[in-house]
């Protein structure tokens, strides 16, 4: 009866203002939806018809609406088909990426004229409609991004005239329908990222002569591809991957001559290559990779029931044919972590512009074809663990396209190009484990990007050029297990951005070189084995990151620097070398027990050392004597004042802790005992506390400050209070951040030095980060002290360290709760990634997400799918590290009052189409940084996108971050006020370990 009344009070409007009759549809349909932006305020009853509203557009006479428009307008509300389907003329409805919500009604039938419909980038949920297919003029149909749940209906396969179909990222659980291949209409298919059951793909959809996309990656599609996916001449698309596909690659595969692009990476298939691919002369993408089981799977393997299937690797046999080269198109080839062999075709990239190629791990041997950079667009070339031999061809070192060259783990020999070492835009240069000979030629200094530099295991011979020290961007040389000798060159010490010097087992003599203070950001210093002698430079212990260091085997001579047991190395190394005088009294640890062999002169309390206790030191020890009895008197009196009333707290704190009952696991070589930590557990060192426990600050009987995290009450507390959930939650965390923390070792990520346990209590000791955590001071009073260049060293620091967790760790690890308190902050401002109470170790190596029974996170943080399906993976990770970009540019919290019922991602996109950039940015961050700060905001956008495929990976983040740090030495920062375009490539790595 209402839903009457506001008809006909609409009526009444419309003939008053003389809106006509799809005028006053539109209008209800304004008022059934939530529009916080005003997106529809040009949507009013004052015009004749709604011709001139802001998405709609009319036939050429304006009498009628045809198409609707609304994409990015951040609606809310249900689809009112009811309302929409009065239009009997409208042919294309568009609401892509808004929030319509609740389910897709039957009634959507009613839209006869329908032609386009895209809802992609909602919140639908419920089934599809199996009546869509009585649109029988739809050609049209995207519902990517939604929560569609159940079966795709049979009945779709009734659709008469449509072309494309877009179901990926929803929750699609039953089966891919064989009735799909009955509309022949289709050009294009995608159904990739559903949760099918594990079906094999249904061979109707061979039937499909008109396809020319079909994308079915990550659909728990098992068994062989059918022979008849053959018939689809059209095809130029075609991805299988992040499935569990088995069996031989159909041959008749090399009848779809229109395809350009071919995945199949991570499946199970095996056997050869199919012959003919000289047939596919369209081909400009191949991508088999991530196919390396042990064994060949046969098809028998494919018949066996779909339980006893567990199959994530594939095998592939045999050489590559000559054949692909001879695709003049060919534009990325990707074969790594299979076992392939013999040689590759000797006119690879000539006939094409060869952009990358990635054949790692595989079984190739002879030369590196000279022709790759024939056309001179490579960019990348992997070819690690393989056994290629011979010379690097001199072409590649004329290729200055290329970015990111790996050869290492081969046989390669000779001199490398003198073109090679120059390469103006690599950063990447990996020859490790090979016989090259010669020297690293002087034209190094011309590599402007050059990053990594890894030469390890060669016999590369003769002095380190000093244009070494021309890279401002170096962050790796490792050089150990050659033959280089003379000086390190004085030029070295200009490299403030490197992280790693390893040059171990060589020849090298001289001194070290003046200037290593600038080496900030120095994690590890390697130069065992060698002939390098002088005195140890104190500036070595200002390297505050510095935790490995190894001088051992040398020719150093005078004493330990006093600054060295400022610092916080897990390796300490300076045995065999001519060092003498006393051993600084915080180095003398157990940990560094074995750390000064072979130092006849050098004396201090650890075993194996001179006695320093003698005469000289007598008069100075009874003086010493006599004050600390004097002082220990006066402290003493005072002392039994104070413990008097300290004494009844600290009773009650005590009562529970009983030593001889704790267990101490390290992880690390420890300079303490557990009494050290029991002792100081009291309310005055109390720094912090949460759900979870409290964290107190340990200052040691060393100096050296550790934080404690007590368990919450214990475990047995709480299970004795019937707080089960608690109980299990809280041991769940500690296991958790054990398994995690005690294997990892990583600079940014948070050091666990041990854990202490009892039946009723739970210690975790952590290294102490005294400047907190990174939410706490971005969003208080001190915000203001984060200025960029501090902010930015916080986010790449933070970044890399994510990027162990989703790339370095086998198998890889999912935080699950990434947010600013979660990040630390040392005395340098260096930031460690710490709680791993919640984290999850991906055991599907990225093929199936895997879904959890609760939602871990934090408000404001939590990306989208995760919050509707529980499924994790490293996209939610790298979305809500998106969340701590847009905080640390921004100064905003995550989740604020002044944002209504947005997030801060919704808040920043809004405010940035509508008031520009300026008023995003953080006011107190110096203009000067605005070009960088705009380019880090914009990699904060790309990270949390809706869809999480959009999302680049978290080692490319590291790498875009860091481009950003290297563009902004040499370009000037814009103040125009306009926020620059900055547009990155992922890389489409998928997930290569090369």
């Amino acid at each position: 009866m209402l839903s009457i009344l506001l008809i006909l009070l609409l009526l009444r409007s419309a003939t008053v203002f003389g809106l006509n009759q799809e005028g006053l549809y539109l209008y209800q349909f304004k008022l059934s939806l939530d529009d916080p932006d005003s997106s529809l305020s040009s949507w009013n009853n004052r015009d004749p018809t709604p011709c001139s509203w802001t998405g709609v557009t009319c036939d050429p006479t304006h009498t009628t609406v045809t198409e609707l428009d609304l994409s990015n307008a951040n609606l809310a509300g249900p689809f009112s088909t009811s309302i929409l389907c009065h239009l009997t003329n409208l042919t294309s409805i568009i609401l892509y990426n808004n929030a319509i919500n609740n389910t897709l009604s039957l009634e959507i039938s009613q839209c006869t004229s329908l032609v386009h419909l895209d809802l992609s980038q909602n919140l639908l949920t419920g089934t599809l409609p199996h009546t869509l297919s009585h649109l029988s003029n739809l050609q049209y149909l995207d519902l990517t991004g939604n929560n569609f749940s159940g079966p795709i209906p049979d009945s779709f396969g009734r659709f008469q005239n449509l072309k494309v179909l877009s179901l990926v990222y929803n929750l699609l659980d039953q089966t891919i329908p064989a009735s799909l291949g009955n509309i022949t209409t289709l050009k294009m298919l995608n159904l990739s990222y559903n949760p099918f059951l594990p079906r094999p793909i249904p061979p109707e959809l061979g039937n499909l002569t008109n396809l020319e996309i079909l994308w079915l990656s990550s659909c728990n599609l098992v068994g062989v591809i059918p022979h008849s996916l053959g018939n689809l001449r059209k095809l130029r698309d075609l991805d299988l991957a992040l499935n569990n596909l088995c069996g031989a690659i159909p041959s008749s595969l090399t009848q779809m001559t229109s395809l350009k692009q071919i995945e199949l990476y991570n499946n199970s298939l095996s056997g050869e290559l199919p012959r003919g691919m000289s047939n596919l002369t369209s081909l400009r993408l191949v991508d088999m990779s991530m196919n390396h089981l042990s064994g060949a799977i046969h098809d028998e393997l494919c018949r066996l029931p779909l339980e006893s299937l567990n199959l994530y690797e594939n095998l592939f046999e045999g050489e590559l044919p000559a054949s692909i080269a001879d695709s003049p198109n060919l534009y990325e080839l990707r074969l790594f972590g299979n076992r392939l062999a013999g040689k590759l075709p000797e006119n690879l990239g000539k006939n094409a512009p060869l952009r990358w190629l990635d054949v790692s791990n595989n079984l190739f041997w002879g030369r590196i074809p000279a022709t790759l950079c024939d056309r001179g667009a490579l960019e990348e070339i992997l070819m690690i663990y393989n056994s290629f031999s011979g010379e690097i061809p001199a072409s590649l070192g004329a290729c200055r396209s290329l970015t990111r060259v790996r050869l290492g783990f081969n046989r390669l020999s000779g001199e490398v190009p003198a073109g090679m070492w120059r390469l103006p835009h690599v950063y990447l240069l990996e020859l490790v484990d090979n016989s090259f000979s010669g020297s690293i030629a002087s034209t190094i200094g011309g590599a402007g990007n050059l990053s990594l530099l890894i030469v390890s295991k060669n016999n590369f011979s003769g002095a380190i050029p000093d244009e070494i020290g021309w890279l401002k961007n170096l962050q790796e040389f490792s050089g150990g297990d050659n033959k280089f000798n003379g000086s390190l060159p004085e030029s070295i010490g200009n490299l403030g951005q490197l992280g790693t010097l390893d040059l171990h087992n060589n020849k090298l003599t001289g001194e070290l070189p003046k200037g290593i203070q600038s080496w900030k950001k120095l994690n590890e210093l390697n130069l065992a084995n060698n002939n390098i002698g002088g005195k140890i430079p104190n500036e070595i212990g200002s390297l505050s990151v510095l935790n490995f260091l190894d001088l051992s085997n040398n020719q150093f001579s005078g004493k330990i620097p006093l600054g060295l047991q400022n610092l916080k190395l897990n390796q300490l190394n300076l045995s065999y070398n001519r060092l003498s005088g006393d051993l600084p009294p915080l180095l003398a640890k157990d940990m560094y027990m074995a750390s000064f062999l072979g130092n006849p002169g050098l004396c201090g309390d650890v075993k194996g050392l001179c006695d320093v206790k003698g005469e000289k030191k007598s008069a100075g020890f009874v003086w010493l004597l006599r004050t600390i009895l004097v002082v220990a008197t006066l402290v003493f009196a005072i002392g039994v004042v104070w413990f008097y009333f300290k004494y009844r707290n600290l009773k009650s704190a005590r009562r529970s802790i009983d030593k001889s009952k704790w267990t101490l696991m390290s992880f690390h070589k420890l300079g303490f005992g557990e009494d050290e930590i029991l002792n100081c557990l009291d309310e005055d060192n109390v720094v912090g506390s949460g759900s979870s426990g409290k964290v107190y600050k340990v200052v040691l009987s060393s100096g050296e400050a550790v934080a404690v995290k007590k368990i919450w009450g214990g475990i047995k507390k709480e299970i004795e209070s019937g707080d089960i959930e608690k109980a299990r939650f809280q041991d769940n965390a500690f296991d958790a951040e054990v398994e995690t923390l005690g294997k990892i070792r990583h600079k940014n990520i948070v050091k666990l030095w041990c854990c202490c346990t009892t039946r009723d209590c739970k210690l975790l000791v952590y290294e102490y980060m005294p400047n907190g955590s990174l939410g706490d001071l971005l969003h208080s009073s001190k915000g203001g002290l984060l200025d960029w260049p501090t902010r930015y060293k916080i986010v790449v620091d933070a970044a890399e360290g994510l990027s162990y967790l989703h790339h370095d760790c086998v198998p890889s690890i999912v935080h699950r709760d990434v947010k600013s308190n979660n990040i630390l902050l040392d005395g340098d401002f260096g930031a460690r990634v710490a709680d791993f109470g919640v984290a999850k170790v991906v055991e599907s190596t990225g093929k199936v997400t895997k879904s959890m029974s609760v939602i871990a996170g934090s408000c404001g943080y939590i990306a989208p799918e995760y919050a509707y399906t529980l499924r994790v993976n490293e996209k939610s990770d790298i979305y809500s590290f998106g969340v701590v970009i847009l905080e640390l540019v921004t100064g905003k919290r995550p989740i604020d009052p002044e944002f209504g019922d947005k997030d801060l991602v919704m808040w920043t996109c809004t405010t940035l189409d509508q008031k520009g950039v300026d008023h995003v940015l953080d006011s107190r961050l110096d203009s000067c940084f605005k070009e960088e700060i705009c380019k880090v905001l914009n990699i904060g956008l790309m990270c949390t996108s809706p869809l999480p495929i959009n999302r680049p990976a978290m080692r490319r983040v590291v790498k875009m971050l860091q481009e950003v740090g290297t563009e902004n030495q040499t370009k000037p920062a814009k103040k125009d006020g306009k926020l620059s375009p900055y547009y990155y490539d992922d890389g489409s790595d998928h997930g290569s370990v090369a």
